[in-house]
């Protein structure tokens, strides 16, 4: 059998909040993906930031590796576009095309753009061989070019296994006007707002208002899919399912809390994803985004390159091993505004550090809504931040009470920060170095800013943090 085509279906600050992890957001075509295929319970991005975390699945890498640790529309890049997944997969033979949300490339990338490939346009500085929409377009709801893009180039596939990349805007903020009646789990009288959010009427329309945008984003991603089955190729299709990091809701993205950085996984399709005659399969070993290009090497037979730095899943498919790491990293470097810090998780604890800590929230990296308005009218923007937490995942898998403080807990602490001060040291993280300076052209926010649209600066060569 040829290798397999891989559809490539990702969404905008989704985190786990969908129907497969056991949420009230009726979402019936990825429900039906979840038992047909495999799910992962403990799945993590390596960066709860946009950008950042596409290029860490995309290229294999830690963000401060990759050179993507910013947002792209606001100038930031990688290093080294070459290590794209998609050059990789052009060697192995693959015809690659984008549709949709994309957010790796910016401002500053054009001049980086090589010459076409021969016989190939190759569109995309990350080698994709066809845009089947503008990359960067203005995104709107329900955005049907990218969904009736998709379905066009699949009713006519190339003759080479394809790697289709479908990018939605949804469940990014804002969200869609709630129209009473249009679908369980977005009326605000019945809505439960997020785990760690208080109940008003202000969160829980909030929450109605991401739970209709879930609900967008499931009939394009069923479409997609219908497509998929109709063209005859769906035995020989990898589907993979997942999102950038958690929801735009306070202590989410952004923030290296579970609820940050816990992403939706489903993948279905050939290797031993597919589970169709047991309505599903979960796997609840810890995984990277870093972990997917591995994965994908190992399962197409592909030799990994050189720089990837996450581990292959597919002992795990196998039932070689209940997981394949003890320890996961996250970061955060830009957003909106500069916020660096770091993360280690095992399975039992979690450890934040915050190498730039500022006594109190940094507001532009919060996303607008009424739940970050009903902190804000409650003090929130005053309201102290620690630089250094320790959490028991055991008794505090909501993150609320920091144990780094309390002598009794020093060696779990020492062990926390051994083990991130290892990675890093081996990834050669620049944190090390001290502040981090934006790259040039770089346009962003001041910590002390309220919101993320309040008017950015641009900063050039010179570090974001002014003295204090």
């Amino acid at each position: 059998m040829p290798r397999p085509n891989i559809l490539y279906l990702h969404s905008h600050d989704t985190g786990r909040w969908l129907q497969p992890y056991g949420h009230a957001v009726p979402t019936p075509n990825l429900q039906r993906l979840a038992e047909q295929g495999t799910l992962f319970r403990n799945a993590f991005c390596a960066a709860p930031t946009c950008s950042p975390s596409r290029a860490s699945l995309l290229t294999g890498q830690w963000p401060h590796c990759s050179g993507m640790i910013g947002l792209s529309h606001r100038g930031f890049a990688l290093n080294d576009y070459t290590r794209h997944l998609a050059h990789t997969l052009h060697a192995a033979g693959y015809y690659s095309a984008l549709a949709g949300i994309y957010h790796l490339e910016g401002p500053t990338t054009a001049a980086l753009r090589p010459a076409p490939r021969e016989g190939s346009p190759n569109v995309t500085l990350a080698g994709y061989d066809v845009a089947l929409e503008k990359p960067g377009a203005p995104a709107a709801w329900a955005r049907p070019s990218t969904t009736e893009r998709a379905i066009a180039f699949l009713q006519s596939p190339p003759t080479k296994p394809f790697f289709l990349d479908v990018g939605y805007f949804e469940t990014h903020r804002p969200f869609p006007a709630l129209v009473p009646g249009a679908g369980i789990g977005d009326d605000p009288r019945y809505t439960l707002p997020g785990d760690t959010l208080p109940d008003t009427p202000g969160t829980r329309a909030d929450r109605a208002g991401f739970n209709a945008s879930a609900r967008i984003l499931d009939a394009n991603i069923g479409r997609v899919l219908a497509a998929l089955d109709e063209s005859g190729l769906a035995d020989n299709t990898l589907v993979i399912y997942t999102t950038d990091h958690g929801p735009a809701f306070p202590g989410m993205k952004c923030n290296l809390t579970d609820l940050g950085m816990g992403v939706a996984l489903i993948i279905r399709g050939p290797g031993g994803f597919s589970a169709v005659a047991s309505g599903g399969k979960v796997c609840d070993a810890m995984v990277s985004h870093v972990d997917v290009f591995p994965t994908l090497c190992e399962l197409l037979g592909i030799t990994p390159p050189a720089w990837l730095q996450g581990t292959s899943m597919m002992p795990l498919l196998r039932g070689q091993a209940s997981e394949i790491r003890d320890e996961l990293f996250g970061e955060v470097t830009y957003h909106a505004a500069y916020e660096p810090q770091r993360c280690v998780r095992t399975r039992r604890w979690k450890y934040i550090r915050l190498f730039d800590p500022r006594p109190h929230p940094i507001l532009p990296n919060l996303d607008e809504g009424q739940s970050k308005d009903f902190q804000l009218a409650h003090g929130g923007r005053g309201r102290p931040q620690q630089a250094e937490m320790l959490f028991d995942l055991a008794f505090d898998p909501h993150e609320a009470h920091n144990l780094a403080p309390d002598p009794r807990h020093a060696a779990p602490l020492r062990e926390m920060q051994d083990r991130l001060a290892r990675h890093m040291a081996t990834t050669r993280d620049p944190l090390l170095q001290g502040p981090v300076p934006a790259p040039p052209h770089t346009t962003m926010n001041r910590p002390e800013q309220l919101s993320y649209h309040d008017p950015s600066i641009t900063v050039g060569d010179e570090p974001m943090l002014p003295p204090r």
